[in-house]
């Protein structure tokens, strides 16, 4: 910036990977940044913790290849040489029975499925990677799954994933979401791999600390927003745990329960259009270091219901030893919504119910396999969709000049990751111009 009118006082609220890609940003472009954040960490969902000399994070993560966004940020700070790819699988747990569909030929052989459900879930997937998105925001994912793969189909495969994801709230997810998210993950071409990093995702967060505080950002962990509001001259005014202060302008990148909490009325009247009922799920994530490997999948579905999480994710599968140690890293994943009664359920009935359960699926896992366990729990994951939710999305500029959104409500339809969280920060830079 070559004019000094043109350099802004921007606060930017939120240090997971939006805040801290819109700070860098900004920066980068001579603005006045502070970045604000209410926990410890930076890195949102990214955050992590020490075990025996190494970090690991809280909640799993992988790259794709697909990730053009993120993987760019990673370009420009010097860490793409850094990201190691290996080959990926995918199975389904039906019962005690575990089936790997990867290929045509799995399938085929997936039993739990009549030989033409097996056949129109193929077509489905098929048509799903040439089909248009035009229109799939108005049908629900159940209608459009549905139409292709057959009553049956749905119901014994597709639904229970979907109330695995959502719960109850299924039924109204539009096609869109599902569209989106089934390309990411089966168009690539380099067929079924993911990355990692080296370091993991903290050596992405502390590059990115590193860059801020060489470009005199101001950083402010364990701070509390109050408020964010207009003044009585329409003026940009923040309370926080560290008293009130007036900025240029904002960039928002909260859970938009959280914002929704913290707007303060002013604003809320500048932006009457805004839908502040949009709700989200939480998740819980159940992580289990291992002597042993419990599965060669990365991720193995288990939507049953004798099963108290959705999914199993061996990260192993994927991370160097240099990254974790001799130990094996397995996730256990439950979505579900913060008030349910199971989100607050105490970690030691975590333990024990879980652990019973995944000995169920694999009888072979005995306790001394079990090197350490512990339980993690995030309540604003992404939003719980609803058919036309392309119109409830609020948009990237709230007022103009001033307020501007960066949050997971604007990712979609893109899939909510760190890769859509990065793709949305360049798009809401976009519209400050």
């Amino acid at each position: 910036m070559t004019a000094a009118t043109s350099v802004k006082r921007i606060a930017v609220l939120g240090a997971g990977i939006s805040g801290l890609t819109c700070a860098l940003r900004l920066a980068e472009k001579g603005h006045m940044v502070t970045l604000i954040e209410g926990s410890d960490q930076l890195g949102g969902l990214g955050t992590f913790f020490d075990y025996e000399g190494r970090t690991f994070e809280k909640f799993y993560h992988c790259l794709l290849p697909s990730d053009g966004p993120l993987l760019a940020l990673l370009d420009s700070l010097g860490l793409l040489d850094d990201v190691y790819w290996k080959p990926s699988s995918f199975a389904y747990a039906d019962g005690t029975d575990i089936f790997a569909l990867n290929t045509p030929v799995d399938l085929l052989k997936f039993k739990p499925l009549s030989l033409m459900d097996r056949i129109r879930v193929g077509i489905t997937g098929i048509y799903g990677r040439i089909a248009s998105a035009k229109g799939l925001d108005d049908i629900t994912t159940a209608q459009w799954l549905s139409h292709w793969s057959g009553r049956s189909a749905f119901i014994k495969f597709w639904q229970p994933m979907l109330e695995a994801k959502f719960g109850d709230r299924y039924a109204d997810v539009p096609a869109l979401w599902f569209w989106t998210r089934f390309n990411r993950e089966k168009g690539e071409r380099k067929g079924e791999v993911k990355g990692y990093i080296k370091g993991g995702y903290k050596h992405i967060t502390t590059t990115l600390a590193s860059q801020l505080k060489q470009l005199d950002v101001t950083l402010r962990l364990n701070t509390r927003i109050r408020s964010v509001d207009l003044d009585e001259a329409g003026a940009l005014l923040l309370e926080t745990d560290a008293g009130s202060e007036f900025y240029d302008q904002c960039v928002v990148t909260l859970p938009w329960p959280v914002f929704g909490q913290v707007a303060g009325p002013r604003l809320k009247a500048a932006s009457p259009k805004t839908d502040w009922n949009i709700d989200f799920q939480g998740v819980i994530n159940h992580l289990i270091f291992l002597r042993r490997p419990l599965t060669k999948h990365y991720w193995l579905a288990t939507p049953g219901l004798e099963y108290p999480f959705d999914g199993i994710v061996e990260t192993s599968t994927l991370t160097d030893e240099a990254d974790r140690g001799s130990r094996h890293i397995v996730y256990l994943t439950k979505y579900l919504h913060r008030d349910d009664p199971r989100f607050a359920q105490p970690e030691t009935e975590i333990q024990n119910t879980w652990v019973a359960a995944l000995q169920k699926l694999f009888p072979d896992l005995k306790t001394e396999d079990i090197e350490a366990q512990f339980t993690f729990r995030a309540p604003f994951v992404e939003p719980v969709y609803t058919c036309g939710f392309m119109q409830r999305r609020p948009p990237e500029v709230m007022i103009p000049g001033r307020v501007f959104l960066a949050t997971t409500t604007q990712v979609y339809p893109v899939v909510t990751s760190w890769n859509g969280s990065v793709r949305q920060a360049d798009r809401t830079l976009q519209s400050l111009g």
